[in-house]
């Protein structure tokens, strides 16, 4: 084609992504509200320079995951499966039962990657969401912005 038209459209090359850090807090956040602002963020749609076929997108930091707030009566209703691995071992709880566990940090990172692409990317801009349970995170030297849902 020779050299590119004037006007033509840029696009981002994965060594040009510039990513930045942003922490938002879950405490009293509907699930699916956030999920979906976390998933842009991650995918990079909230850059000018967005391509999708290149992850562009900023690491996340979620505190308070336990602290999330699911509408109506879906705390109760909700089931979230996993499997073992072995034959037979699939496994269920509810999302009460998650949030008050061991992980809940697990609710909020897969309302998040049924968000992303199902491809290798995906699992790509997964590994930038990081979720804690509690209002401490081990990233301060990153020094994160605050993340509004707005």
């Amino acid at each position: 084609m020779g050299a590119q038209a004037h006007g033509a459209t840029q696009s981002a090359r994965p060594a040009d992504v510039v990513r930045s850090w942003h922490v938002l807090d879950a405490d009293d956040q509907v699930l699916g509200r956030l999920a979906t602002r976390v998933a842009s963020v991650l995918r990079g749609k909230h850059k000018a320079t967005f391509t999708p076929h290149v992850d562009t997108g900023d690491f996340v930091i979620v505190v308070n995951a336990e602290k999330v707030k699911l509408t109506g009566r879906k705390r109760e209703q909700k089931i979230y499966y996993r499997h073992t691995g072995y034959v037979g071992g699939i496994k269920s709880a509810t999302a009460d039962e998650v949030l008050s566990g061991i992980h809940p940090d697990r609710v909020i990172r897969q309302a998040v990657r049924g968000m992303l692409p199902k491809n290798s990317l995906g699992r790509q801009m997964l590994r930038k969401l990081k979720v804690y349970a509690g209002p401490d995170h081990p990233h301060e030297a990153q020094k994160p912005e605050v993340l509004s849902l707005g």
